[in-house]
Formats: C-alpha cells, structure tokens, sequence
C-alpha cells in the first residue's frame, strides 16, 4: 500500500482540431476511467499518445494529451478518485477517419485532416 499523497485533481489538455464528436469520446466515462487506471502517475509536461473509439466505420483516432497540472501542486499519483478535468490547447489530430455518414466527426475549426 502505497503512502503517497494523490491528486485530486489532474488537468489535460487535448488537441482543439478535436471534434465535437471526438470530444464526446473523450469525455465519456468508460475513457476517463480507462486514463486513470493506465495512467497511475503523472506530472505536468507528460504527454500521453491515446487514441479514441471510431466505431466500426473508420480508422484510429490518435491524439497527443497533455498533462498541465496536478492539485494539489507536488502530487503525481492518480487514482478512482482524482477528477479528470479536459481543456484545449492549440494543436492538430492524427488519424484516418474515413466515415460516410452525416454523423461523422467535424472539426472545430475547420482546420482537421
């Protein structure tokens, strides 16, 4: 058992050519668990290669996050606990996304390859 202190809260940026679809994946509980339970550690300046559900109809959807700050200042350990919290931070998405439907993802800032 570990004596660590642990965040409470970790702050992470994402790439704003993000979609508001890739956005819904993003924050969606199922990955936000997943991000605590792969990341156990972390300090701000970490960048974290992931990438997001595409459903059955397209490539991988790889992003670059980025860790910008844990509270209390001086933890790193994450755990069940600590509250995810996601912001934007200039940058672009890699990935195939090649979908023939209305529903399919649309850049933010019409910017998206």
């Amino acid at each position: 058992m570990t004596t660590e202190p642990t965040a409470t809260r970790v702050v992470v940026s994402f790439p704003d050519e993000l979609s508001a679809w890739g956005h819904d994946q993003l924050t969606a509980d199922r990955f936000v668990t997943y991000l605590r339970r792969v990341h156990e550690d972390a300090a701000p300046g970490d960048e974290w290669e992931e990438f997001l559900d595409v459903g059955c109809c397209g490539d991988s959807l790889t992003l670059t996050l980025r860790v910008e700050e844990l509270d209390p200042e001086g933890t790193t350990r994450i755990d069940d606990e600590t509250t995810v919290e996601f912001v934007e931070r200039e940058g672009s998405v890699h990935g195939g996304w090649c979908v023939q439907s209305a529903d399919g993802p649309v850049s933010s800032t019409a910017e998206q390859r």
